[in-house]
């Protein structure tokens, strides 16, 4: 299915299959990543309510109340037999110890799993929860990953799979449709792929930056996007904050907006200060710095070329004030989002090329 047939589709319905067994912490993350996205960037940046193109639904196998690991109780949205068509399948970790294997215990589960994926589904499991991905039988000949320390149980039960333990992610199988994470919180690597993958890596890498999502160990502030818009009851500033999204970059935008306003210097700055939270100058750094930032993740432009790019003549400042602002150097910031975008990016087109579905 191409990406424009997805977006006809959107929302998307994603079914988390929970179980006695599954972890919370996997189960309830995995639901607010996908509800969270666009929305929560929207609101946070932008103020406005929007939709987001997941439509996630727990489900377990009758729909009942139930309790999983930790005695943690979970109301479903459905059951296996009246949850309504879904475009994806997440199984959640599954809280089993590797010398005590579920056997035929979610049995009904992996038959039902095997159905989703007749019907056009993509399945994804995070962490231990490949032990029932497994259990279908659709990952014989295909590269798997799981929890290291399931590994090896794996690979006594399921020899026809090669297991990665060392793999935060696999993506398999025909069109792609068969999704791993490997171990511990990387679920997150799992949502981040089905984001960029059914809705595009700009929101993937929203969602990373908005949650402080990362392999390693990072700064805070580089995640944080700067470029608060939100406006208040003002169309005059409204309207001067319209034309700096446009014209950020060219001498002196502050005077400028002062101009466009058509108010005393005080009062623009007063009332700017009053809709935005920022001065008119501080402002203009925001949405330059916020434009470098992209720049850094998705091009090869010099930081002396971005600097000119977005404003500044003086490289050296750019660089002082990124750094200041953002808690990295713009090289620092280039390797460590640089690299992450490009992965959410190469996602984001293996919807187009992977094989229609017929």
């Amino acid at each position: 299915m191409t990406r424009s047939a997805i977006a006809e589709r959107l929302p998307l319905t994603v079914a988390l299959l929970a179980t006695p067994d599954s972890s919370a912490s996997t189960l309830f993350g995995l639901y607010d990543l996908l509800l969270g996205t666009r929305r929560d960037w929207q609101q946070l940046l932008h103020r406005r309510d929007v939709a987001s193109p997941f439509i996630p639904l727990i489900v377990s196998r009758d729909g009942r109340p139930l309790r999983v690991y930790n005695d943690i109780p979970v109301q479903p949205h459905a059951g296996l037999d009246d949850v309504p068509p879904v475009d994806v399948v997440v199984v959640s970790n599954l809280a089993i110890s590797p010398w005590e294997p579920p056997d035929d215990r979610y049995a009904a589960e992996a038959q039902w799993l095997c159905e989703r994926y007749a019907a056009g589904a993509t399945l994804a499991s995070a962490c231990s929860g490949a032990m029932l991905l497994a259990q279908t039988g659709l990952l014989a000949g295909c590269e798997g990953t799981s929890h290291w320390g399931y590994c090896d149980w794996l690979r006594r039960e399921y020899p026809e799979v090669r297991w990665h333990p060392d793999k935060a992610l696999v993506s398999t199988g025909v069109g792609q449709r068969l999704v791993m994470s490997g171990s511990g919180s990387s679920w997150h690597a799992l949502g981040l792929f089905l984001i960029a993958r059914f809705v595009g890596a700009r929101e993937a890498m929203e969602m990373a930056r908005l949650n402080l999502f990362d392999w390693d160990a990072t700064s805070p502030l580089a995640y944080a996007a700067m470029m608060r818009t939100g406006q208040l009851a003002d169309p005059v500033i409204a309207r001067c904050q319209e034309w700096a999204a446009q014209h950020y970059e060219v001498e002196a935008p502050v005077s400028a907006m002062a101009r466009i306003s058509g108010l005393p210097e005080r009062t623009f700055q007063r009332r700017f200060v009053l809709a935005t939270g920022l001065t008119p100058l501080n402002y203009i750094h925001t949405l330059r710095l916020e434009e470098a930032k992209q720049l850094l993740e998705s091009g090869e432009l010099s930081v002396e070329a971005i600097a000119w790019e977005v404003g500044y003549q003086d490289a050296g400042f750019f660089g002082r004030l990124f750094r200041r602002k953002v808690g990295l150097t713009p090289a620092q910031y280039r390797r460590r989002f640089g690299v992450l975008s490009r992965q959410l990016a190469g996602i984001a087109t293996l919807q187009d090329v992977a094989p229609a579905l017929h």
